[in-house]
């Protein structure tokens, strides 16, 4: 799935989300994508046909951008199935335990990457997993999540 061409990149969702819907196999990382439709059907549309997802890839108006937060998703969701960073999957457990929800779990683990991919990046080095862990481990029970 990772490529250089956001374009290519971005392809990987439409195609995903095009399969799903003619129940097709899924491929590698699309059942991550679906499964990530799948929780934020505000952004289905968007990879109904060819026209919503050119548009989709040049809108700059909205405060979400889709590609980022689906990528978000799948990010965490390899995480946790892979426990990288160690230590992601007992975070994970915690947090899902304390709110007995798993989309809001995995969006406090999002913003806390999100940070973390953002000083690497400002910072231009590797993202800290050290840091990453620490973030996740200061999120207490009552945090308000986006959504």
């Amino acid at each position: 799935m990772w490529s250089a061409d956001r374009a290519a990149l971005r392809g990987v969702f439409y195609t995903a989300w095009r399969h799903f819907r003619e129940h097709a196999p899924l491929d590698g990382v699309e059942a991550l994508v679906v499964e990530a439709l799948l929780a934020h059907p505000e952004y289905q549309d968007l990879f109904v046909d060819a026209p919503s997802f050119a548009a989709a890839m040049t809108q700059t108006t909205s405060d979400v951008n889709p590609f980022l937060h689906l990528g978000l998703h799948i990010a965490v969701a390899e995480q946790i199935a892979t426990d990288r960073p160690p230590g992601v999957i007992a975070e994970w457990q915690r947090l899902e335990g304390l709110w007995q929800d798993g989309h809001r779990a995995r969006h406090a683990m999002m913003e806390c990457l999100e940070e973390t991919l953002w000083e690497a990046q400002r910072q231009g080095v590797a993202p800290d997993d050290a840091a990453y862990i620490e973030r996740l481990r200061a999120i207490p029970k009552g945090r308000p999540q986006k959504s």
